[in-house]
């Protein structure tokens, strides 16, 4: 099925060209980064993670939203998600490659990623989120993979692959939980000590995740000659608006506790955010930007008119995605290092390399996801225009 990716329209080319050239503008600033080190970043003494760690934070959550597809289809029967089950699971396994590469990147010493392998330690949490997302990448490979030979063959898949399915359920919750843990689970940072970090990931991801798939349901629509289904796509509409209230309500009650305890650890990372900490601003407008992109995602989603036209929903998509790219981005990372421990404020602001490198990790996501999805539509088609269109069961 490979050969699929390999054929494409003038406009599908430009996109693999495109997406190639970012890549290869990233991999060269990425040699710059390896032979002069993490100087060339906008990272400090006091700000030890940036962009690189926001991206892969925001990631997993996108690999884990697959369980809403594989959930609601193989526990509950609910067909209308049997045509896009499958771009769920590609959609994690390219996310999940993305994370691993911001991780490597993020490394002065790539090379001592060995370590967390060749010494391991059941008690380190970084241990276990390397165990989690190893795993539920191979996880959705086989499955994703798997399922669609078995539909292109017209053949029911193997017995075997159905308790790999249900196995992704709670992997795909282990993998977003074991992240938040890395943050909850350091005492010293107070922005991150919280016992409802895991949740707040659970509900953004659940948001953010299927509103990505829904706009490439879209594109393909439009372009990819696939129709996933009206009912499929207004049912992830109501799934991301479930998730976007509950990721807000979160975010509410985690303000209220700060700021009616008002202890200043746990306060100060907070007012830096959204109303800059003696003098410091650099957040504040990208985090008042991802709070209105938020609500008003919001109420287009929960009005059931605006929610059906095409275009306002994918106007609120958009805006669940980027409002949470940034919330769930720096706006989660920085804060946790300002103030300091010692109470020293200093600002992070990405370089231009850490753009370029983070642009190139991107676009190698986007070019496997492109790719999988190029097969997929491929599969479909030759199963539409055969006339078959039923979906086969696990």
């Amino acid at each position: 099925m490979l050969e699929k990716a390999l054929s494409g329209s003038r406009g599908y080319w430009i996109w693999i060209t495109l997406l190639f050239t970012l890549f290869i503008i990233g991999f060269f600033f990425y040699m710059r980064q390896l032979d002069y080190g993490l100087g060339i970043t906008g990272m400090s003494r006091d700000i030890s993670w940036g962009l690189y760690i926001a991206q892969f934070t925001f990631l997993v959550g996108i690999a884990a939203s697959a369980v809403m597809l594989v959930l609601p289809y193989y526990l509950h029967d609910y067909k209308a998600f049997g045509r896009i089950t499958v771009l769920g699971e590609f959609l994690a396994v390219s996310a999940v490659i993305m994370c691993i590469l911001f991780v490597f990147v993020d490394l002065g010493r790539p090379s001592r990623v060995m370590n967390v392998l060749l010494h391991p330690n059941p008690k380190s949490v970084l241990f276990w989120d390397m165990v989690v997302l190893t795993g539920y990448l191979l996880i959705n490979i086989v499955t994703g993979w798997v399922i669609l030979s078995c539909t292109r063959n017209e053949i029911p898949p193997p017995r075997w692959i159905k308790p790999l399915i249900y196995l992704s359920i709670p992997w795909a919750i282990s993998i977003h939980t074991v992240t938040a843990f890395i943050y909850s689970g350091l005492p010293g940072r107070g922005f991150w000590l919280t016992a409802i970090m895991a949740p707040r990931f659970l509900a953004s991801a659940f948001a953010s995740g299927p509103a990505l798939l829904i706009i490439v349901c879209l594109i393909l629509r439009r372009w990819g000659r696939f129709d996933a289904g009206e009912k499929a796509i207004q049912a992830l509409a109501k799934i991301v608006a479930y998730a976007l209230a509950v990721s807000i309500f979160f975010v509410l009650v985690e303000l209220f506790t700060v700021f009616y305890s008002g202890l200043p650890e746990h306060k100060e990372p907070f007012v830096y955010l959204f109303a800059g900490l003696n003098g410091h601003t650099n957040l504040v407008p990208w985090m008042w930007t991802s709070a209105i992109l938020a609500f008003t995602a919001l109420v287009i989603l929960i009005i059931p008119a605006a929610r059906m036209k095409s275009d306002w929903l994918a106007a609120a998509c958009i805006a669940v995605f980027v409002s949470f790219w940034t919330e769930k981005g720096l706006g989660l990372v920085v804060p946790g290092f300002i103030p300091s421990p010692l109470g020293n404020i200093s600002e992070y602001v990405p370089t231009g390399a850490e753009i370029a490198i983070t642009m190139g990790v991107w676009a190698l996501g986007f070019l496997i996801l492109t790719a999988f999805y190029k097969i997929f539509a491929a599969v479909r088609l030759s199963l539409d225009t055969a006339g078959n269109t039923a979906d086969l069961e696990c």
